[in-house]
């Protein structure tokens, strides 16, 4: 009984493959992100060679089957990632997140194998997607979307519009959450695969944003935008399913990119407290600072099980929605540098 819940296997034990993906992105950040993160930030842009580069090292495809030009790595791989990026700049963190977690994995479970060869190959080379759910009376209550797909023949006529859609600005494939049959409500909801250039989809002014400034944010429009029934992904009238699959998935990335970031912060703050000197010795050397320092160690070492264990149960196929909302919860909330008080 002493086990029950979790995997039964050290949560922090690595596989060489993932030891080496670590390794590989923590280099990759230092190097090729970290000296742009102050000016991305600043512009609200993500440089192309950040973007370009992601997909250089195969991070934009980690679980994609490397017959369809992917990593063929872990979930497990893929939460690792989204961490170490986050250390460094929580923007690239999140297009990798929403690329790796819900674009792929959406496809990969639900698409045809036209569907695989034909998208999962751009998405592993060289396309960021973009997830549309959210509208703007239907973010929380996501299933009250108002967006709408009309049968005509063999295609589907969208009308409608969408808040707040990450990485919208470089996408190049859209999945969208449309309903099919309104009349009998979110069971009519049905995703739908529109390429960039379709003729109808406007994308618009990407959001002034107070934090992780270059990841884009925007409004997008539907004008009868015509989409072939072939891009249908899954069945008709299960979109709600699959989004809410996917959203519990992500939540484990989302706990990922938090612990990052605030073990990013952490690492940048224990030099610091070595350097500075105040009264003839180091701050770090303060009683009181070394409390606040444990507790937010101790914080951040919870909260990177939490997320571990929770990665680790999705990846085996067990129960893990709980460990999941866990994870995230406890990530937004414990690892606070707010408590780390440090006189300039």
């Amino acid at each position: 009984m002493a086990n029950a819940g979790v995997v039964n296997a050290p949560l922090q034990t690595f596989t060489e493959e993932e030891t080496m993906m670590k390794t590989m992105v923590k280099k990759f950040a230092q190097e090729r992100i970290a000296p742009l993160v102050a000016a991305m930030d600043e512009n609200s842009e993500m440089e192309k060679s950040v973007i370009q580069g992601l997909f250089e090292q195969g991070l934009m495809g980690i679980e994609i089957d490397p017959k369809y030009g992917g990593t063929g790595a872990s979930f497990f791989s893929s939460v690792l990632v989204i961490e170490e990026l986050a250390k460094v700049d929580a923007s690239v963190s999140v297009l990798c997140d929403i690329q790796n977690t819900l674009i792929n994995t959406l496809i990969r479970k639900c698409g045809t194998e036209e569907q695989k060869a034909t998208y999962l190959v751009k998405l592993a080379k060289d396309t960021v997607g973009s997830f549309c759910l959210s509208e703007s009376a239907a973010g929380s209550d996501a299933f009250a979307l108002k967006t709408r797909a009309e049968k005509k023949g063999d295609y589907y006529i969208i009308n409608g519009s969408k808040m707040w859609i990450s990485s919208a600005e470089y996408a190049g494939i859209f999945l969208v959450m449309a309903n099919a049959n309104p009349s009998i409500g979110y069971k009519g909801i049905t995703c739908f695969i529109v390429d960039r250039d379709t003729e109808g989809l406007q994308i618009g002014k990407k959001e002034n944003k107070m934090g992780i400034r270059a990841s884009s944010t925007c409004p997008l429009t539907f004008e009868n935008v015509k989409v072939p029934e072939a891009n249908i992904l899954g069945q008709v009238g299960q979109g709600y399913k699959y989004a809410i699959g996917m959203l519990n998935g992500g939540r484990i990335g989302i706990a990922a990119q938090m612990l990052g970031l605030a073990q990013g912060c952490f690492d940048q703050t224990i030099p610091y407290t070595k350097e500075r000197m105040q009264f003839g010795q180091r701050i770090f050397d303060f009683q009181g600072l070394q409390h606040q320092i444990a507790q937010v160690a101790t914080q951040l070492e919870a909260t990177r099980l939490l997320t571990y264990n929770a990665a680790r149960l999705a990846e085996v196929g067990r129960p893990f929605i709980k460990e999941a909302c866990m994870a995230k919860y406890y990530a937004a909330e414990a690892p606070s540098m707010k408590g780390l008080q440090i006189s300039s």
